[in-house]
């Protein structure tokens, strides 16, 4: 199963994220399907693809908790 999540990057004290698809079974480390977006939470950047997630939603990916909350921002 494909899970739409966000995947840390970055220093210790100033991480970032990236917001993948994965398989849910891959590590949280592992490589990553396709990386849709980005958040740095320091700066307040976010962007996501938002078609490209719809795609991967109708191919049967689920999405996270946190991805949906940075959706809707």
């Amino acid at each position: 199963m494909v899970k739409i999540r966000l995947a840390r990057h970055g220093k210790k004290n100033n991480p970032f994220y990236r917001v993948v698809a994965i398989d849910s079974t891959k590590k949280v480390g592992g490589e990553a399907l396709a990386t849709l977006g980005f958040w740095h939470p320091q700066k307040g950047t976010l962007k996501i693809d938002k078609k490209a997630v719809a795609e991967w939603e109708k191919k049967g990916a689920l999405v996270s908790d946190a991805v949906v909350k940075l959706l809707s921002k």
